[in-house]
């Protein structure tokens, strides 16, 4: 199907005037936060307390990582799906290459990540990236308590809140041939919790939406990141928030980079619905489920030949598909 442009993914600014918890400019902010998150399952947020030096020096440092040479790259390996790297290859994309960076808002994970890439550590990287990631972390625990708030669950947001550490990934998408709007990764659901994305004004990712059309997200604005939930996050709201199916397509002559900030629950961590969400009218529609159990079938052959957004109901619905 092709590209929508009519539609437009709701753009939320982050005023600081507004962030102060019990005004009424955060009560209209989270409303505003879970409406694009029930309707969109994503949403760009401008965000300023992230400097845009900051995010400049990381891409910059990016560029760099990819020209490592391959022998350091293979050291960045991991046995959970795409947490290591990720060469271009024909069961993602021949344009993608991508590392993965876990607990990356701990100084010590990412000085070991950089201990394996450079003989030196560069400690700017290390810098950087530790800076980037804690601030994306912290939005992303920002978005969460506007989510609990808008749901009257602001209160409990401490008890309630899904532990979690965050996985960075660094992505390079190369630039098609000249002509050509290929593949640069395939459609999907998240299956982490929820990501934020930081992307380099190089355009790519798309969604989509009920009626099978593509938007395209262009023209993001130099301070924006875009929300994405996931499909745990989906779980844990009884199915109000959407998980939406997302990709890159790629076109033009400039590579694209991002960087993906995932939450990603530790082993033993439940995805539990709150009984506040649960009521005749929304009879609860997942099990409670092991996040680490739901990861790894998501990315196991008995889940290869399931479409990814239904890979959720597959795994812990309690009631049988509803047709449209």
């Amino acid at each position: 199907m092709g590209v929508n442009a009519e539609i437009v993914v709701p753009v939320i600014e982050f005023l600081s005037s507004d962030l102060e918890r019990g005004t009424d400019g955060w009560h209209h902010l989270c409303k505003r936060v879970r409406e694009a998150c029930e309707t969109y399952g994503c949403f760009e947020v401008v965000y300023e307390r992230v400097s845009k030096k900051v995010r400049e020096e990381m891409f910059g440092l990016v560029k760099e990582l990819v020209q490592v040479p391959l022998e350091r790259k293979q050291k960045n390996a991991s046995p959970l799906p795409y947490h290591g790297w990720v060469g271009p290859c024909s069961q993602v994309s021949l344009l993608y290459e991508g590392f993965g960076l876990g607990d990356a808002s701990n100084y010590d994970s990412v000085k070991r990540f950089a201990q394996l890439m450079w003989p030196d550590d560069h400690p700017r990287f290390c810098d950087t990236v530790h800076t980037l990631a804690t601030q994306m972390e912290e939005l992303n625990k920002l978005i969460w308590l506007m989510i609990f708030e808008s749901y009257g669950l602001g209160e409990k947001f401490e008890s309630l809140m899904i532990n979690y550490k965050t996985l960075v990934r660094m992505m390079k998408y190369m630039a098609p041939p000249p002509g050509e709007y290929e593949s640069g990764l395939f459609a999907h659901t998240e299956k982490p919790v929820s990501t934020v994305i930081c992307e380099d004004q190089v355009s790519g990712l798309e969604i989509e939406v009920k009626d099978g059309q593509w938007i395209k997200l262009s023209n993001l604005s130099p301070s924006s990141f875009v929300f994405v939930v996931g499909d745990p996050l989906k779980a844990w709201s009884n199915g109000r928030l959407k998980a939406v199916n997302h990709r890159v397509m790629m076109s033009g002559d400039k590579d694209r980079y991002s960087i993906a900030a995932f939450a990603i629950p530790g082993e033993g961590t439940i995805i539990k619905t709150p009984k506040e969400l649960i009521d005749e009218q929304h009879p609860q529609l997942y099990k409670d489920f092991d996040f680490m159990d739901f990861f790894r079938f998501a990315f196991s052959d008995r889940a290869k030949n399931i479409e990814s957004g239904e890979q959720l109901h597959a795994f812990a619905s309690l009631s049988p598909p509803i047709s449209d």
